[in-house]
């Protein structure tokens, strides 16, 4: 079998080598390390400092500062100076982007530097050339030649580095040979690795970043089994999905991304890159990383081994399934909001999904984000349901039901065996995955999937839930079985950000390798408690914060909306279902020229109606145009107080005012008819 990691059906981590980075060591089995990236000017030295303390306390371990000049390099010795003088030991990292003589200061000074093979020698003019093997081996010996004394000054003085690799910035030269690929990425990181072990330098960190979780979780594991083929081991993994925008969309996204690869043991640190202050993404890393305990390994031997995987982890496809009603096939993934704490549903509790009732007109209003069905167990609606909803009930329930149209089953497996009742649409059949003592055998599968309206609903008790759910799977692919999956997942956590987090990293990582035909997510209880942004600095403070980025918090009676918007997030974050406007924002960086968070909230304002489009707010030219990726227009700073407008990688509009920027990006829209007047 194809290995990216140790284990797919038990928790087991993927040893890497030892990193020192300071104080602090990385891989081999480490605690997985959280960090961040500061935002303030690094000219800018004690607010930096200041900065740097607060993200310190917050709970980061590393902390990572731009250095686009020498003179940005130079000044991180004032920086370390000031932290050292106050008691701060923790790891400093330098970020360079185009300057290598910037890193090699910055590596006599500081633990660690981050370089991006994409920009740190090459250059990207979006130029298609193509290169012979020998000059391709000729740029390979010019790379070796510029990056030789970085390396060097690191063996010298103890420093790590960390090869950070980005989708959105390949180099022509790679892009010419490669595309715009995963396997692109990951030989943007290994020319440079060679290089580097060919010194016998090995205090190395490497990267795969993308804003697109599904090539960012590929070139993960297309990295490692690269590296176990040449070298029969691995350097540490720093995680992260960059320019995962603000709210939680951001934290969505991120989730599905590093979770994904946590589930599997895959991942040394991490970064939650969020358009956001920085010491409010350490929260959220703490909050992916604490899912992971020892203990978690514990049940998983439930769960069956397999030698031989039925699908490439390596590229997307979705499980072939047979399409039941509206479910499977090439239809898009359906989401199911849960009312199973309503001790009456009215129409007005619909809003919260996506239906809007107009008592005057007597008439439903239908928003992009309304969920396909309800799944309510015990009770029975009062009212006519709007459209093509349909409740999903219990089956003894249903069978009271006068409307077997808009009622529809779900049993157990064994109940459904069993039934002399059974829908002529849709029956969901209940399955809990390697959880209980007498679980579903192959030939009860088999008996099941004859019928040719069962919908498998897929959940686990155990710990370690979604590899028990994508084994099941694999097995219905093993035994040929087509029948469609709803993933189903509840979550007993507390704060809004651990639900979230919870949902996207169970059901996100399944949806990335084409499982899933729907979800359906649930909270044990009936309470939305207080963030972790609100418990922490306030309510005040948080609710400030909220207007500036765009996040919501959710009101206790407000958990159907919660759990719908979450649900259209997760399947919008991996691109199965598109229901909303995409930012690609970039988290911010002492390298922005222009207020990013207030912009972004203000593109947000006038834009979150443009159902599919995918815009990108880049605070630097680093980050943009290469940094956008596939994002179908940027606004991107290109000097204090201007923005440069793309379309695709395509300059439009060149050094606008900031002030009229926003007008200017929904006049380009509109010349591209890219524009929808607001409803």
């Amino acid at each position: 079998m194809e290995q990216y990691c140790n284990s797919i059906t038990s928790y087991n981590r993927l040893i890497t080598r030892e990193v020192k980075v300071g104080n602090l060591i990385i891989g081999g089995g480490h605690p997985i390390r959280v960090q961040t990236m500061t935002t303030t000017d690094t000219l800018a030295t004690e607010k930096t400092v200041e900065q740097v303390i607060r993200c310190i306390q917050a709970g980061a371990e590393l902390v990572r500062i731009t250095a686009p000049s020498k003179t940005e390099a130079e000044n991180l010795a004032a920086i370390k100076s000031s932290l050292r003088a106050k008691g701060y030991l923790t790891p400093i990292v330098a970020d360079i982007h185009f300057t290598p003589n910037a890193a090699e200061i910055a590596a006599t000074i500081i633990e660690k530097v981050r370089v991006n093979p994409g920009n740190y020698v090459d250059k990207k003019k979006f130029e298609q050339i193509e290169y012979t093997d020998q000059e391709y081996i000729e740029e390979i010996e010019r790379i070796r030649e510029r990056f030789t004394p970085l390396v060097l000054i690191c063996k010298e003085h103890g420093t790590a580095m960390r090869i950070g690799t980005n989708h959105g910035s390949l180099s022509d030269r790679i892009m010419s040979r490669y595309g715009d690929t995963a396997i692109g990425m990951v030989e943007s990181a290994m020319e440079f690795l060679r290089i580097a072990r060919s010194l016998d330098y090995h205090q190395i960190i490497l990267s795969m970043k993308s804003s697109n979780p599904q090539v960012m979780v590929q070139a993960y594991r297309l990295l490692i089994q690269q590296m176990q083929t040449e070298f029969n081991e691995c350097y540490p993994l720093h995680l992260g999905v960059t320019e995962a925008g603000d709210g939680e969309d951001g934290r969505i996204k991120s989730a599905i991304g590093i979770g994904t690869l946590l589930e599997d043991g895959i991942g040394d640190t991490i970064r939650v890159s969020l358009t956001e202050d920085p010491e409010l993404e350490i929260p959220v890393c703490k909050d992916l990383v604490k899912r992971y305990p020892a203990n978690r390994i514990k049940g998983a031997d439930m769960i069956p081994p397999i030698n031989q995987l039925p699908y490439s982890p390596f590229e997307y496809k979705r499980r072939d399934t047979i399409q039941v009603s509206t479910i499977g096939s090439k239809t898009v993934p359906v989401v199911v909001a849960g009312y199973k704490n309503k001790t009456a549903i009215l129409p007005m509790h619909l809003n919260a999904i996506g239906y809007i009732y107009d008592e005057v007109t007597d008439k439903w209003n239908i928003t992009d984000a309304a969920a396909d069905f309800i799944y309510s167990p015990n009770q029975l609606l009062s009212f006519d349901l709007p459209g093509t909803l349909r409740v999903i009930t219990s089956s003894t329930q249903w069978e009271m039901t006068t409307d077997k149209n808009k009622y529809l089953p779900l049993f157990n497996f064994k109940t459904y065996l069993q039934a002399t009742k059974k829908s002529d649409s849709i029956n969901f059949v209940e399955v809990d995955c390697y959880g209980a003592k007498n679980g579903i055998r192959d030939e009860q599968l088999l008996s099941i999937a004859k019928d040719p309206t069962v919908v498998f609903w897929l959940s686990s008790t155990l710990s370690h839930a979604m590899p028990a759910v994508r084994r099941m799977i694999m097995r219905l692919m093993e035994l040929k079985i087509k029948s469609p999956v709803i993933l189903v997942t509840d979550s007993a956590w507390q704060t809004t950000d651990e639900h979230l987090i919870h949902f996207a990293t169970e059901t996100g990582a399944l949806l990335l390798d084409g499982f899933g035909d729907g979800i359906c997510i649930g909270i044990q209880g009936k309470q939305v408690e207080a963030t972790t942004t609100e418990n922490e600095l306030g309510n005040e403070h948080a609710n400030e914060h909220a207007q500036v980025s765009g996040r919501n918090y959710y009101s206790n009676n407000s958990v159907e909306q919660f759990l719908n918007s979450t649900a259209f997030g997760i399947l919008q974050a991996t691109r199965t279902r598109i229901s909303k406007t995409e930012y690609i924002s970039c988290p911010s960086c002492g390298r922005t020229l222009f207020e990013l968070q207030e912009t972004t909230a203000k593109i947000r304002a006038v834009t979150s109606h443009l159902k599919g489009l995918k815009i990108a707010i880049m605070g630097c030219i680093v980050n943009g145009p290469g940094e956008m990726a596939d994002a179908d227009f940027g606004y991107v700073g290109s000097g204090v107080g201007k923005i440069t407008l793309y379309k695709g990688k395509e300059v439009m509009k060149r050094n606008i005012d900031s002030a009229v920027a926003v007008d200017e990006l929904i006049l380009l829209l509109k010349e591209h008819n890219a524009w929808l007047d607001p409803v």
